[in-house]
């Protein structure tokens, strides 16, 4: 498991580590360029390679050789996997400008000493220790965001921490949506809105206004005050996505230690942005949700099943009837006109989510209309 840690280093220590990472890219560069070739790079023939060019090459011996074998390794599996796993493509070149630094350094080429992280080559780190580690580490992730801060992020081995038992019977049904993040089977498990962009909507607004203030109107390099006001906005967005993030991330626990069937819309909300609304879809953070909820889930050995969107809205929960026209936005309600069955429109959709997942299908035209999802004569087609 990874534990992640933020590193304040000092001017010398940032340079240093830029250096490593150029090697490193460098390395990488050419190992794509053998694939390109047609040589068919592997670690051992990639390893060998490496010990011809540190022979040769003195920028490269001056730097730490764990890196360099890491990234090496690491594009390895990249290559392997671009064959193995469908839609994963072939490893591209990392370019000094839009790739960030990354450093992979395996145990003999690191320690953790009085409260420092010691990297090879005599690269001295301060670590803000947020929290204790459970073991010794046996490798680490140097890495810097977006923003320009430097993370630390240790594997360390640790117990697995069995999750509570839920019964068997135990489902619940997941539609996501705008207003409301998630709704489901159960009010007390509804992800509401949090709205943390929108928290922070005036001091991202005044940072984006002294861009646009600052900006020289021409293409190239901009001013340090144009910088330092995108920087401002830059780290509101940041930590308005993390809040987002740590929001579902809770969110999804409750579900999990809760239900054992977990049926989830599958919805995909890039659409939202071409739509009205693409701020607040975008605050919703339905894509993090949904993906916190599938991976907390499958650690935890749970049931889960996605359920194409099509048709749960028009799906009444009660009779499995379909309505003959579709529910415009602004409709919240749904009525049945052959029960006459009144809910809310993505409660009920939720249902008729869960409805089709627990009769062990991923779409509502797999089930019979013709009879209700929760009686006694259901029976699916």
């Amino acid at each position: 498991m990874r534990y992640s840690f933020r590193l304040r280093p000092g001017a010398m220590a940032v340079r240093a580590l830029e250096s490593e990472w150029h090697r490193c890219r460098y390395l990488w560069n050419e190992a794509v360029r053998q694939q390109k070739t047609g040589r068919k790079p592997t670690f051992a023939k990639l390893g060998k390679l490496l010990t011809d060019a540190r022979s040769h090459n003195a920028w490269l011996r001056e730097g730490a050789q764990v890196p360099q074998q890491q990234i090496l390794r690491t594009y390895a599996q990249s290559l392997e996997h671009s064959f193995a796993v469908k839609g994963r493509g072939r490893p591209r070149f990392k370019t000094r400008r839009d790739t960030l630094p990354s450093l992979e350094y395996s145990s003999r080429g690191f320690s953790c000493r009085g409260g420092r992280l010691c990297l090879a080559k005599g690269i001295v780190i301060p670590v803000v220790w947020s929290r204790e580690l459970p073991a010794e580490p046996t490798s680490v992730r140097v890495h810097r965001d977006s923003l320009g801060h430097w993370y630390a992020s240790f594997v360390v081995r640790r117990e697995v921490v069995a999750t509570p038992a839920a019964d068997e019977g135990s489902g619940i049904g997941i539609d996501w949506g705008v207003s409301v993040t998630a709704t489901t089977t159960s009010p007390e498990f509804d992800l509401p809105y949090l709205g943390h962009r929108k928290r922070c909507a005036a001091e991202l607004g005044k940072a984006q206004r002294k861009m646009a203030r600052r900006h020289s109107g021409k293409r190239g390099p901009q001013s340090k005050g144009y910088q330092r006001a995108r920087k401002a906005a830059a780290t509101l967005q940041k930590k308005a996505a993390r809040q987002a993030r740590h929001d579902a991330r809770a969110w999804a626990k409750s579900v999990v230690d809760h239900h054992h069937l977990i049926a989830v819309e599958d919805f995909t909300p890039k659409f939202l942005a071409k739509s009205t609304m693409p701020r607040k879809a975008t605050d919703a953070a339905i894509g993090v949700s949904k993906q916190e909820l599938i991976e907390c889930a499958a650690r935890a050995g749970r049931k889960v099943v996605l359920v194409a969107p099509a048709y749960t809205t028009m799906t009444c929960s009660s009779c499995f009837a379909r309505a003959k026209q579709r529910l415009g936005l602004a409709e919240r309600t749904f009525q049945c006109r052959e029960c006459g069955f009144i809910d809310c429109r993505d409660r009920n959709a939720a249902r008729v989510i869960l409805a089709v997942a627990e009769r062990r299908h991923t779409r509502v035209d797999d089930v019979s209309h013709a009879s209700s999802p929760f009686g006694s004569d259901v029976h699916a087609v």
